[in-house]
């Protein structure tokens, strides 16, 4: 793995925390932004132009996290 994988990954994590605590925060403030998002996706894709293209796979991965998020934020 090289440094800029390795950097990749880090970033990732990062982002991905910071999202999931920036969701919680507005969700517990203003509810219904949950929904919000869960009804976006349908317009969710992934960019790829190639045989990795997996829209599908795009959306999955949106709904997992938006499933985490509901999770952290009900308790449950």
């Amino acid at each position: 793995m090289t440094d800029t994988d390795v950097q990749t990954r880090q970033r990732e994590i990062a982002t991905e925390h910071l999202l999931f605590k920036l969701i919680e925060y507005v969700e517990a403030r203003h509810p219904g932004l949950l929904d919000y998002l869960e009804d976006s996706l349908d317009h969710l894709g992934d960019p790829a132009r190639d045989t990795t293209k997996d829209d599908d796979g795009v959306r999955a991965i949106a709904q997992r996290m938006i499933a985490g998020a509901r999770r952290e934020t009900t308790g449950g």
